[in-house]
């Protein structure tokens, strides 16, 4: 989807949706006080989340430079399309699950618009219905540019964003949502930038994918971690709920060492230079997101974790795209 993963290519943001990662203000002890209304807007866009946007858009950019195929107007019309796709999934996430009852005003989280009373439903179906526009408009030109693969990424990325809990089998109330976060944010973005510039595909741009959305998915895992007993509560059977605590440990330390194992594999293998070992500088960070998220259950601490996984999912992302380009 975004991307798309959020959900780019219109692709990559769809699932940013799940990205709903409230990777925006992951803060310890977030403020309960009435922004302005722009600070309202940009705190339900989630500004900071928006990075799961761009990191795809920018990998599968990179990879077709690595092959002569690189248009500057192409990659800028998979990143508006992106953004667009992964705000309006974003909006899209507040509005049903606030009529679902997910979110509250005293949820662990970040606070969010809807049960804050800061926007109405009105409102917010309107910024959704601008921003899946804002992605359509992008995304005329890609359909123009390379036909109907295009069309097909960009409705199947605005579907997933609203599918994501919209109706009653809601991607993420039925365990679904860290798949859908992969395969958007991952190889849905990467490949659908990839193609947009490239009108073909290419092994690389799969490997590259894999890193990026299993360190998308990792975001996701930490904001389900930490929202386990409200979300069971709620009737949020997400996949954290699903597999427990201990489950959905062992999916994030997982998705983070299948992010590392790439760089290492090819580097080890001979088909890329040492380079492509830059992302390894993201290590410390790993260790530190990875011990948080194993050794606290509280609030606070998750939600430093979380904003630990957005950065590390944008810095190793950044690094990857140095290392291919260098390579």
């Amino acid at each position: 989807m975004t991307p798309t993963f959020s959900g780019e290519s219109p692709a990559s943001t769809s699932s940013a949706a799940s990205l709903e990662a409230s990777v925006t203000h992951a803060v310890p002890a977030p403020v309960r006080v009435r922004p302005s209304k722009l600070g309202v807007w940009l705190h339900a866009f989630r500004i900071p989340t928006l990075s799961a946007a761009l990191v795809p858009v920018l990998v599968g950019t990179v990879v077709a430079y690595r092959h002569d195929a690189f248009q500057a107007v192409t990659a800028l019309a998979a990143l508006v399309g992106a953004i667009g796709i992964q705000i309006g999934t974003n909006l899209a996430n507040d509005l049903f699950d606030y009529r679902k009852g997910a979110d509250s005003p005293d949820r662990i989280g970040p606070p969010r618009v809807l049960p804050m009373g800061w926007l109405t439903p009105g409102e917010v179906w309107m910024g959704i219905v601008a921003s899946f526009g804002t992605a359509v408009v992008a995304g005329a030109y890609l359909v123009a540019l390379r036909g109907w693969p295009m069309l097909g990424i960009g409705l199947a990325s605005i579907a997933s964003g609203l599918a994501y809990t919209a109706g009653p089998f809601a991607l993420a109330y039925i365990g679904l949502g860290d798949v859908f976060v992969f395969l958007f944010f991952g190889f849905v973005a990467v490949l659908g930038t990839y193609y947009a510039q490239a009108g073909t595909l290419d092994p690389e741009a799969v490997l590259a994918a894999i890193p990026v959305g299993a360190l998308a998915t990792a975001i996701l895992v930490v904001n389900n971690l930490r929202d386990i007993d409200t979300d069971r509560q709620a009737g949020k059977w997400t996949l954290a709920v699903i597999l427990g605590r201990r489950g959905a440990r062992a999916e994030f330390a997982a998705l983070l060492g299948s992010a590392f194992v790439i760089p290492l594999a090819l580097w080890a293998q001979g088909l890329r230079s040492a380079w492509i070992l830059l992302p390894l500088g993201c290590a410390s960070l790993a260790a530190r997101t990875l011990q948080t998220v194993f050794e606290h259950q509280d609030g606070p601490s998750l939600n430093r974790a979380l904003l630990d996984a957005a950065q590390l999912h944008l810095l190793f992302g950044l690094l990857l795209a140095a290392g291919l380009a260098l390579g």
